[in-house]
């Protein structure tokens, strides 16, 4: 099952640049999308078996990125055919410089698309570091032309920061894996197996100064694709200047891959006695990112910007909520999800603004809640739910967080967290609600466009609210699990 998951996505893909017609090349995304999410769900009632003499298997930390990824990605297909249509059939200008549609450009963007949820998954289901760290590097590769769709000098120079500074971050994390091989090297010249479970085995006989050294590399190189402070760099231009589509996996579901591979690390460090190193690390980082991310959102006037600053924060939460441990680690696990899943729909909401409006000015949009209700509606709920309010998911696993921090007597890391969280929520609410109140500055007639760019991020608003106020029985043991991985 593992490898089909693998296989499914990858050879659609490979198909999608070969079909010349573009209803066959978006019924097949569909298609694929909806089987690989059903693969997806057969996992948690099915455990499937490991592949590659145990390089491929499925825990509780792979099957939440996996299953997360999924479940984005098939809410996320039925967004992108509407929107390849409605690209098509406008083939209007973008609103600074024209360009003109071509069948080619749909091609190579459905399958990278493809391409993009196979690394993905490949991401979540390596148990062997250096093949992980390959498939976060194909992700790279397969999302970078995504970024660059509308062929506009701005998403150029995001591409080319976003594989710039993305490669070198991802060459840090090979010499990560690099030293970690040499830390699991025998007295006898023999190296342990690099599978993580046989290194969290063997965990107590490594060169401790050379984990050390391994974990820093990897936390620097895998935060960078996180989008760890101050390696955030790239993720403000590639996730605003990426088609809305893009925008949505690449916040939703590629940080939470890179997060994995710092998990990974994390787990092996753990089991050797070294937390105590790991988190102050994971500490320092997450409220910086926090605090990197309050200074952007302030005074910020570009609305797909401020989401992708506020995925900045929300990466910060998630290194906190590890580097506290204990109860805290649950409430990590439980944001990642709540994260992926609201900022995935505000950034399909934001393309559906942006469609209308033609502008990303926070300034110069106004009145959405008058000329696209749903939308409008959405955006609101978006923005009480990333910003931590009740009864949203992401009110409870900050909360938890919270907690985990005062029950371990960590009142000032407590303290800032609360005071950073007040301050985004304080910076984003003047332009969000601007936007959603109010008259539109000109008159504007919505034109008429498909369902599915409003049904797709109303999928996603029904996990927000849902996991705000009741969390499955299942997913609870599968957080569970995944926390004590990590404690």
């Amino acid at each position: 099952m593992i490898l089909l998951l693998l296989i499914l996505p990858a050879g659609a893909g490979i198909i999608a640049f070969f079909l010349a017609s573009d209803r066959l090349r978006r019924s097949l995304l569909v298609l694929t999308a909806s089987a690989h999410f059903a693969l997806s769900l057969l996992t948690w009632f099915f455990q499937p078996a490991p592949s590659m003499a145990g390089w491929l298997a499925e825990d509780a930390l792979g099957k939440l990125v996996e299953t997360l990824t999924s479940v984005l990605f098939f809410a996320v297909s039925f967004y992108a055919v509407a929107y390849l249509r409605e690209e098509q059939r406008e083939a209007h200008s973008d609103f600074e410089e024209g360009f003109i549609f071509s069948n080619a450009r749909e091609a190579s963007f459905t399958g990278c698309l493809l391409l993009f949820l196979a690394a993905m998954t490949l991401v979540a289901v390596s148990q062997q570091l250096a093949l992980l760290w390959v498939a976060v590097e194909a992700t790279t590769l397969a999302s970078a032309p995504l970024i660059y769709f509308h062929r506009h000098h701005r998403s150029l120079e995001a591409t080319w920061k976003y594989l710039l500074i993305c490669s070198v971050g991802i060459a840090l994390a090979l010499l990560g894996v690099f030293f970690l091989a040499v830390a699991a090297t025998n007295p006898d010249g023999s190296t342990t197996s690099m599978v993580v479970r046989d290194l969290s085995q063997n965990a107590r006989h490594l060169n401790v100064p050379w984990v050390k050294a391994a974990f820093i590399l990897l936390l620097v190189g895998y935060g960078t694709k996180m989008g760890l402070a101050p390696f955030h760099t790239w993720l403000p231009d590639a996730h605003s200047e990426a088609p809305s589509v893009a925008s949505a996996l690449l916040s939703g579901a590629l940080l939470n891959c890179a997060f994995l591979g710092i998990l990974r690390t994390q787990e092996i460090c753990v089991a050797g006695g070294l937390a105590p190193f790991t988190d102050q690390l994971l500490l320092i980082f997450g409220l910086l990112s926090m605090a990197v991310a309050a200074v952007f959102i302030l005074g910020q006037t570009d609305y797909k910007r401020m989401l992708a600053y506020s995925s900045v924060e929300h990466m910060g939460i998630l290194a906190v909520g590890v580097g506290l441990g204990g109860a805290a680690v649950f409430g990590s696990a439980l944001h990642m999800i709540n994260h992926s899943l609201t900022k995935a729909m505000l950034f399909l909401v934001a393309g559906n603004i942006l469609a209308v409006y033609r502008t990303k000015s926070t300034e110069g949009v106004a009145g959405v809640l008058a000329v696209l209700p749903f939308s409008g509606a959405l955006w609101l709920l978006g923005f009480f739910a990333i910003t931590g309010s009740p009864p949203f998911g992401i009110f409870l696993s900050e909360f938890a967080i919270l907690k985990g921090a005062l029950d371990q007597g960590q009142t000032l890391v407590a303290i800032i967290y609360l005071s950073l969280v007040a301050i985004i929520l304080a910076a984003m609410a003047g332009p969000a609600l601007a936007m959603a109140q109010g008259n539109p500055r000109e008159p504007i007639t919505p034109p008429v466009r498909s369902i599915a760019l409003r049904t797709a991020p109303a999928m996603l608003a029904v996990g927000v609210l849902l996991f705000g106020v009741y969390i499955p029985p299942a997913l609870t043991r599968v957080l569970r699990e995944a926390a004590h991985l990590l404690n």
